[in-house]
């Protein structure tokens, strides 16, 4: 009786070692895209979105203050400035927001109250930012990032004094 000896061939151990191979590799060359659409669908979002959301907080900020012609384009410490003024409990107040050292800033004082403009909260940097109006509750913004990614805003107060 002759026993059957397996034999084995050299083909038995490379094939699956090659297959291996080439599925890690393949792995890894999907992984690397998929890292590079990912990090640039990120700096696009990123650079989209420093303009856009400097105009949207502005238009925001003008809207929720839109009350008897409360809302003007004017000067804050030697910076153009949008001004939102308002009343509380007798004393006047106001909202300004500008551009400060490459920086949009916001600050919320007491009318004529002596702050600096360095005194502001930074909101966004920015490379650019002009603002002025186009008619009587009309104004028109502009923001450059710090990408040099351009947009525009054109706002309208609905109140009037």
């Amino acid at each position: 009786m002759k026993f059957m000896q397996k034999r084995t061939h050299m083909i038995d151990f490379i094939f699956p070692v090659v297959l291996l191979f080439v599925f890690a590799v393949s792995a890894l060359v999907v992984t690397l895209f998929a890292t590079n659409v990912y990090q640039g669908a990120v700096d696009n979002s990123t650079r989209n979105d420093t303009a856009r959301t400097s105009l949207s907080y502005i238009t925001e900020k003008i809207h929720a203050g839109d009350n008897d012609g409360n809302v003007e384009l004017g000067m804050f410490d030697g910076c153009d400035a949008v001004v939102i003024s308002e009343e509380i409990n007798g004393e006047e107040y106001a909202t300004y927001i500008y551009v400060h050292d490459g920086q949009l800033k916001e600050l919320f004082a007491k009318a004529n109250a002596g702050f600096s403009a360095e005194n502001g909260t930074r909101i966004l940097d920015v490379n650019d930012f002009s603002m002025e109006q186009k008619r009587d509750g009309v104004f028109s913004f502009s923001c450059t990032d710090d990408k040099g990614k351009n947009a525009t805003a054109v706002v309208g107060v609905r109140s009037s004094k």
